[in-house]
């Protein structure tokens, strides 16, 4: 028998990344170049939790720069397609983004140059964490809990942890194999199957409880 689940719940505290900001494509790249790997991070996945980013059609904030300043639409597809979480670490994704920018800085014919007041600003980030108030006792609790949890925690134990755990499955996963894994295989498999990235945390939040739900021997 495994052990109880405390629900944990989290807060960000941004800070400066430590490098300059960027006026265009050309000093985007050079500062991407030398950025803490935390600013990487920050701005690739930490975009979900935080309640001043809201952009449906982008998932990181060098996208959203590139189509709402540079107001290139071409660069803010490429980086927008990147899934940090499809790249063994950082500095993977960071050559994927700067091959980006030199085939999109070697297309077009001119440098477009942002005014001050809307370059891009390297951030990095320090998760606080605290206790929800929530224990779940064995893993079919998990479906009665779900709905209860806010979505800073979806985002803390089903995303934040794959940078955690030693196998970059999320805090559910790993708890569930402490027990019998007749009864767990089936809610592994069905959480690995979640493609988060391109999702809400409240369309993650909404599809674990569906998936879960829909599992033989889980809703109860």
């Amino acid at each position: 028998m495994g052990q109880t689940f405390e629900v944990k719940d989290c807060a960000l505290i941004t800070r400066m990344g430590g490098v300059e900001s960027a006026f265009s494509i050309r000093e985007l790249r050079e500062r991407i170049t030398v950025c803490p790997p935390e600013c990487l991070f920050h701005h690739f996945c930490e975009t979900a939790p935080r309640p001043t980013f809201d952009d449906p059609e982008f998932r990181n904030d060098f996208s959203v720069w590139a189509a709402r300043f540079l107001r290139d639409r071409v660069l803010a597809e490429r980086l927008g397609v990147l899934n940090p979480y499809s790249f063994p670490d950082m500095e993977s994704l960071r050559r994927a983004v700067l091959d980006v920018l030199d085939d999109r800085h070697a297309e077009v014919p001119y440098l477009t140059t942002v005014p001050r007041g809307e370059e891009f600003l390297f951030m990095r980030a320090v998760t606080v964490v605290f206790s929800a108030g929530l224990v779940l006792k064995e893993p079919k609790h998990l479906t009665k809990i779900l709905p209860q949890m806010s979505l800073s925690s979806i985002y803390f134990h089903f995303i934040e942890a794959r940078r955690r755990t030693p196998t970059g499955l999320d805090d559910f996963s790993e708890w569930f194999k402490e027990f019998d894994a007749s009864e767990t295989v089936d809610m592994i498999a069905s959480l690995r199957e979640i493609d988060f990235y391109y999702l809400s945390l409240s369309q993650l939040k909404e599809r674990m409880i569906h998936d879960l739900s829909s599992l033989k021997g889980v809703a109860s």
